[in-house]
């Protein structure tokens, strides 16, 4: 029998030099027994061997990270399950990329409590400046961590901090950071750091930015747990910030304006966009204002405002979502896949002049790698947008409006509802006009099989009932109202 008692400090490697250095000569796993700190077997062991043996030992970068944190956990299991692991590892190299493998699920489970560990000593870790002879400050902290995280979750203090002395110190060491140089010490008695003259500024800036209208005190112990709270210097203020909580709301409802200030209309008046007492009177001006639109956050990011194009005169308006990454590029509306899609079946169901446009004028997108993926559009930049469809709407007068997808048929009629038992029926706009509500191109392209060839037809079927309405102009009865 073989025992291994990893060190407070550096137990990463020793785990990993043993490790090795055990299946080199083929070691089974229930032939070992590791330990943290002093060893205190009652029972002799067998001396490790000297050397590496005759047998080759591989891994990988993502085993060796894992095995990097989940040794810091201050329980006892983690290096047996990591020695049971990359034994078996030898022979089978897919089990812990197996979610149902019992080692595998058990390793991601200490894996996660320390990541999580590590991201509350990131959070929590308070510095206080200490007294300093040279040009460089110095600052200390003490924290007390659930595992064995000072080695892996320093170096970010390390980064981030690397203009200046410090010191972080735990129960299980002492991190310091000196020169530009970080190294790990044996624990010592936790230091008497002095006050901060920061400490008061930071604690007014709390107070000041606690918002009493959306206190969750279970929310509130869950990401920062009572055992962190005597560190923290704001946490004082905290018993008394609770206890005028429901006070400090009804003071906020009092102060709360009924009418705009002065102030305020005169910000509004700056503002650089279309004033509702004085909109635009054509099309064209329409479309030259929007190039300037800062209603939401969303032109921020996009290319450009992509307005409609077609016929501003025709009986059919067809509203989408938003511009995709093709439409924003190129300025204009439905020219992607989804807009291909759409002209193929148009031409299908012979529908004629139309005005085609989007609820939203800005493309919504998460950047990813070279790539920009579509993300929906929310509530307040639909609602914002709409300003600009009730404009276009207003120069085109259409008969009847076929609404693609959700987000334009809640643009259009405030009803927010799931659109399959709403599709193929006629519902009311807000300004009383006829909505048709369909599918949207994309979502056929995203299915598959029967169910994409399913949605294609039930969208051709929906188009040309749209046409049949404007040749012979009239339209059925409404058969669903929209929800303001």
């Amino acid at each position: 029998m073989y025992r291994v008692t990893l060190p407070t400090l550096g137990f990463f490697e020793a785990w990993r030099d043993a490790a090795r250095r055990l299946l080199t000569h083929a070691v089974p796993p229930d032939r070992v027994e590791w330990g943290r700190g002093e060893d205190s077997s009652l029972f002799p062991a067998d001396p490790l061997p000297e050397a590496d043996g005759p047998h080759a030992v591989t891994t990988t970068k993502e085993f060796l990270s894992l095995a990097r944190t989940a040794l810091c956990h201050s329980g006892t299991e983690a290096p047996t399950l990591l020695y049971q692991a990359l034994h078996r590892h030898q022979t089978d190299r897919r089990a812990l990329a197996n979610p149902a493998d019992p080692i595998a699920r058990k390793l991601s489970v200490l894996q996660k409590a320390v990541r999580r560990d590590i991201h509350k000593m990131h959070a929590f870790v308070r510095f206080r400046e200490l007294p300093s002879e040279g040009p460089r400050r110095r600052f200390g902290a003490w924290f007390e961590p659930d595992h064995f995280i000072l080695e892996t979750g320093t170096p970010f203090f390390a980064k981030r901090f690397a203009d200046m002395d410090w010191m972080i110190a735990t129960p299980q060491g002492v991190a310091r950071f000196e020169d530009g140089t970080h190294t790990f010490h044996p624990p010592a008695d936790r230091p008497d750091l002095p006050e901060d003259a920061s400490e008061a500024l930071w604690g007014t800036y709390f107070a000041n930015i606690f918002n009493p209208a959306r206190l969750h005190l279970q929310a509130m112990r869950s990401e920062m747990p009572l055992k962190y709270w005597k560190n923290l210097p704001e946490t004082d203020l905290i018993p008394g910030m609770l206890a005028d909580a429901e006070a400090r709301v009804e003071r906020m409802r009092a102060a709360m304006p009924t009418e705009p200030s002065a102030h305020a209309e005169r910000i509004l008046r700056r503002l650089p966009q279309p004033k509702v007492a004085d909109p635009p009177q054509s099309m064209q001006e329409a479309r030259t204002a929007a190039m300037h639109c800062k209603r939401c956050g969303l032109c921020e990011a996009a290319t450009q405002t992509v307005w409609g194009r077609g016929n501003a005169q025709a009986d059919l308006m067809i509203v989408g979502e938003q511009p995709g990454d093709a439409e924003d590029l190129a300025g204009k509306p439905f020219v992607g896949p989804a807009g291909q899609l759409l002209t193929t079946l148009m031409d299908e169901a012979r529908v004629g002049d139309s005005w085609m446009t989007n609820a939203v004028k800005h493309f919504k997108f998460r950047p990813t790698g070279k790539h920009r993926m579509h993300q929906n559009p929310d509530r307040h930049e639909i609602d914002h947008c709409r300003w600009w469809l009730d404009l276009e709407r207003r120069f085109v007068k259409p008969t009847l409006t076929v609404a693609l997808g959700g987000s334009a048929a809640y643009a259009l009629t405030g009803n927010d509802t799931p659109l399959k038992a709403r599709r193929g029926q006629i519902e009311t706009a807000h300004d009383g006009g006829a909505v048709l509500v369909t599918w949207h191109p994309s979502y056929i392209l995203r299915l598959d099989g029967p169910a994409a060839a399913t949605a294609r037809a039930e969208l051709l079927d929906d188009l040309a009932a749209a046409a049949d309405v404007i040749r012979a102009d009239a339209l059925p009865e409404v058969t669903a109202a929209s929800h303001a």
